[in-house]
C-alpha cells in the first residue's frame, strides 16, 4: 500500500533531495512551498506523513501549520516532521508544543529521513 508523503518546504534543493530519497520507498509524493498551500494540501490529500519546514515564507509558519494540523478532527492523524535548520532547544520545544511528532534538524541524514518516514508510515493509523 503507497502512502501519501507532504514535503511543505520553500528551498527547491532541499525539497529535491526529499523527494528523491523519498522515491526509493512505496510513497505517493506531494509538495508545496509554503505554509497555506501546505495547510491546503494537506486537507484535500490528507497524508500519512507531513515533511514540514519550519521557516517559510507567506502568511504561516511550520509551526502554524503544525498546530492547526493536529487541532483538526480530520487531519490530527496526520504524522509531522518538522524538518528544519533551527535546533536550538527552545525550537523544539516550539514543535513539541505544536504537536510535531518528530524533528529533524538540517543538514539530515537521507538514511535517517527514510527510516523515520517508514517507520512512521507503517505505523499510521488508517485515515
Amino acid at each position: 500500500m503507497s502512502h501519501r508523503i507532504l514535503i511543505v518546504e520553500d528551498q527547491p534543493d532541499i525539497c529535491k533531495l526529499v523527494r528523491m530519497t523519498l522515491e526509493f520507498g512505496d510513497f505517493e509524493i506531494h509538495e508545496a512551498h509554503d505554509g497555506e498551500s501546505g495547510l491546503n494540501m494537506a486537507r484535500a490529500i490528507v497524508p500519512t506523513v507531513m515533511l514540514l519546514d519550519v521557516m517559510m515564507p507567506g502568511l504561516l509558519d511550520g509551526f502554524q501549520v503544525c498546530s492547526r494540523i493536529k487541532q483538526d478532527p480530520v487531519l490530527r492523524r496526520i504524522q509531522v516532521v518538522m524538518l528544519t535548520a533551527r535546533g536550538q532547544a527552545t525550537d523544539l520545544a516550539a514543535g513539541e508544543a505544536a504537536g510535531a511528532d518528530a524533528y529533524l534538524v538540517k543538514p539530515f541524514s537521507p538514511l535517517e529521513l527514510i527510516e523515520r518516514v517508514e517507520a512512521m508510515a507503517a505505523a499510521a493509523t488508517p485515515m
